[in-house]
C-alpha cells in the first residue's frame, strides 16, 4: 500500500501550469495538473489511453473535441485518448486537477513539468 496526499503536489507557478507525477506503476500514471488564473493546457490528445480528471480546487473550462464545458471542484471527467482536450483555468482561484492515465501513451506524458 501507498498513501500520498494531493496538498504535497500542489504546486503553482507563475510562468506556466506545473504536473507533478504522484504515481507511475506499470502502463498507468497519476499526476496532478496546477493553473494559476489565466493558465491553461493547450489541445492535445492521449492516443491509445483512457484520461480520468477530477477538479481538487478551482473552476474553469475543459474544450473537448470543440465543445467548452465548465467544472468545479469535486466534478468528474472521462476523455476517450482519441478526443482532443485543453484546459482553461478561467476562474479567479488556483485550480488543480487529479488527472489518471489508464496507460501511457508515451514517456513524455509521465513526467514533472
Amino acid at each position: 500500500m501507498e498513501i500520498n496526499s494531493v496538498k504535497a503536489y500542489q504546486e503553482y507557478s507563475e510562468e506556466r501550469f506545473t504536473k507533478r507525477i504522484i504515481y507511475k506503476k506499470g502502463e498507468t500514471t497519476a499526476f496532478v495538473l496546477n493553473f494559476l488564473p489565466g493558465q491553461q493546457l493547450p489541445l492535445h490528445k492521449h492516443p491509445g489511453t483512457e484520461v480520468y480528471l477530477y477538479v481538487v480546487t478551482g473552476s474553469g473550462t475543459f474544450i473537448i473535441d470543440g465543445q467548452e464545458t465548465v467544472v468545479s471542484e469535486a466534478d468528474l471527467v472521462h476523455v476517450g485518448g482519441e478526443e482532443e482536450l485543453a484546459f482553461n483555468n478561467t476562474g479567479n482561484q488556483p485550480v488543480s486537477l487529479y488527472v489518471t492515465l489508464s496507460k501511457v501513451p508515451n514517456e513524455q506524458y509521465a513526467k514533472n513539468i
